[in-house]
């Protein structure tokens, strides 16, 4: 795995955003809008990584499992300087998320302060592939609700970056997050992802204020149907397969 990212130039707007805003956001609602993290050169570059299968281990038919309609590809554990420059600068900001989330819900938080530290964690424990993924849908694909969880070992947050023009490029296709709330109907939020910027959401639960603390409030997550265009999305995952 290419490890040189500290000064890529996709880096540079991460520790600018405005983290402090963005936890509470998560905290309200278990995901939240970044700024700008690529620009539309960036994205158009990443997106255009699709087209080389050589950087990837596997490519997944969404209908063909049932998952909905489109195609991703994991890539190998080589990454692109840009998508492995995103996760490095990523961590330590969702690391300090995860952690106060851990301790709200009274979990251990196993998460150490490097994420090649945590990678090596994953593979010894047999979660060995690479969970890093690029997405393509065209009109009426979209994905069903669902988890990416492959493991004991997860962290609790991810990341999809938007590679289009939401309204110019494509139409549809909003980042669908639904909360399952206790004895209550489902919370549902849709997000359109701007080009270039990133969604922070929840890998599996968040907390949430109860009469007794925190408890788990269980979340997943989806794309709403592709009415025209091509979607292309990135999605940083930071735990093994």
């Amino acid at each position: 795995m290419k490890t040189q990212t500290a000064n890529h130039p996709t880096t540079a707007r991460v520790p600018n955003a405005d983290w402090t805003a963005l936890t509470a956001e998560l905290d309200a609602h278990g995901c939240a809008l970044t700024p700008r993290l690529l620009n539309p050169a960036q994205c158009r570059e990443i997106a255009a990584l699709y087209d080389r299968p050589e950087l990837f281990r596997t490519t997944v038919d969404m209908a063909r499992h049932r998952f909905g309609s489109g195609q991703y590809r994991y890539f190998t554990h080589d990454l692109p300087e840009p998508v492995a420059a995103l996760r490095e600068a990523l961590y330590p900001h969702l690391l300090t998320i995860a952690r106060a989330w851990a301790d709200k819900l009274h979990r251990p938080a196993p998460w150490p302060d490097t994420l090649t530290e945590w990678t090596a964690m994953c593979h010894a424990a047999g979660q060995d592939k690479s969970s890093q993924i690029l997405l393509r849908y065209g009109p009426g694909d979209w994905n069903a609700l669902h988890r990416d969880i492959f493991g004991d070992l997860v962290f609790p947050l991810q990341v999809v970056i938007g590679l289009d023009a939401y309204g110019t490029d494509y139409t549809g296709g909003e980042f669908l997050l639904v909360e399952q709330r206790p004895r209550a109907q489902s919370r549902g939020t849709a997000t359109a992802l701007p080009q270039g910027h990133g969604l922070v959401f929840t890998t599996r639960d968040r907390p949430v204020p109860s009469a007794r603390g925190h408890r788990a409030g269980p979340v997943r997550h989806g794309v709403s149907t592709v009415r025209t265009g091509r979607r292309h999305a990135l999605g940083l995952v930071f735990h093994g397969a």
